[in-house]
């Protein structure tokens, strides 16, 4: 099995997305664990799918 590229990792005060080619933080803080972000960061990276989701975690931020 190869390495993830994009992992949650547990931050003062919700996750953040760390994405390992990069050695760096992707996107915002988020409260709750962005399990299906992750898989389809890691997975098929369909655009559509991708917005939608990030739309998604947004709204829950508010």
């Amino acid at each position: 099995m190869s390495k993830r590229r994009y992992v949650a990792r547990g931050v003062p005060g919700g996750y953040r997305i760390y994405d390992h080619r990069r050695r760096g933080w992707w996107g915002d803080l988020y409260e709750l664990c962005p399990d299906d972000l992750l898989r389809e960061l890691n997975g098929g990276k369909d655009p559509a799918r991708l917005s939608a989701l990030l739309k998604r975690y947004r709204a829950l931020k508010r």
